[in-house]
């Protein structure tokens, strides 16, 4: 089994071909540069979206696609610029991939691309939603809805399409997780905002094997929540400190000064809602990290 990876270099990607390939299956990469591989299994191919240029025997001669390319949205303020580089990265990446393929003749049988939990809206409320509901109207909200649009119209060329809406991943390293706790292992961290805001927990590990599990089972179609845990900002910062034995002692982080240095893109920290995963659950998927603890034992 032959599966191409966009986004494979990034945190989700590189854990996600480790395990494809300890799974015997062959792996192509798409980069930038040209590149060789010294790994059994493993080799890259070439693009280049800005171009549309494409290596067209790589992309149709494997079996699934999983697309993980997307400029990480916590990485600079997000002026228009920035916004519209969010955007681009997500969908014209799945639209070069859809030209081609529909240029072309081919073998991909599913495309699997990456989408948001935070598709529901950036607000916190006792909602729990699930992949039934509708989309918010924030940016990021207007992201997932574009990333979605661009990954389900490979439905039109007769491919299995999911989209998995995922939360915060958890790792042992280059996840949000290490820049949470990096105030608390100086003994200054504290809730952020009022404390009350969601957030929506995912081991790595646990996120991968969606991946593998909607690659491998051609019952699932459409969107599912890819989220294991639901807690508040305050409930993890406490489990956190709890877990490495640090003191909390510092008032809460306002909101306004997060605003201030963050602007808009402090919505990320300040608000959140729970997410149902009673639907991936339904496919026979189950979470090796469900609990709070466990995800973040196993991630610190």
């Amino acid at each position: 089994m032959k599966i191409l990876i966009t986004g494979g270099t990034g945190l989700v990607g590189s854990f996600l071909t480790e395990l494809l390939l300890s799974n015997n299956m062959e792996v192509i990469v798409l980069s930038r540069s040209v590149k060789e591989s010294k790994v059994k299994g493993l080799s890259y191919a070439v693009w280049d979206v800005a171009q549309e240029t494409i290596d067209v025997a790589a992309i149709c001669g494997v079996d699934h696609i999983i697309h993980l390319a997307g400029a990480n949205i916590g990485d600079k303020r997000w002026t228009d610029k920035q916004k519209n580089l969010i955007i681009d990265s997500r969908v014209k990446t799945a639209d070069l991939i859809y030209k081609t393929l529909k240029e072309n003749k081919h073998q991909v049988k599913t495309f699997v691309s990456a989408s948001g939990a935070d598709c529901y809206g950036i607000k916190t409320t006792n909602n729990i939603y699930k992949e039934s509901d509708n989309f918010g109207t924030d940016f990021l909200a207007k992201v997932c809805d574009a990333w979605e649009n661009a990954a389900n119209q490979f439905n039109h060329l007769g491919i299995r399409t999911v989209c998995l809406r995922t939360g915060v991943v958890c790792a042992s390293k280059d996840s949000a997780l290490q820049k949470m706790i990096l105030p608390i292992k100086l003994c200054f961290g504290s809730p952020l905002g009022l404390g009350k805001q969601v957030m929506s927990l995912i081991h790595i590990y646990d996120l991968c094997n969606m991946y593998l599990h909607a690659i491998n089972n051609v019952e699932l179609q459409g969107a599912y929540n890819a989220v294991a845990v639901n807690k508040t900002n305050e409930e993890v910062t406490k489990k956190v400190a709890k877990i490495l034995n640090k003191p909390l002692f510092m008032p809460k982080v306002p909101a306004f000064m997060l605003r201030l240095f963050f602007g808009e893109m402090a919505s990320i920290i300040l608000e959140g809602s729970a997410v149902d995963n009673t639907k991936i659950k339904a496919t026979g998927f189950e979470f090796k990290y469900a609990s709070l603890e466990s995800v973040l034992k196993e991630a610190l």
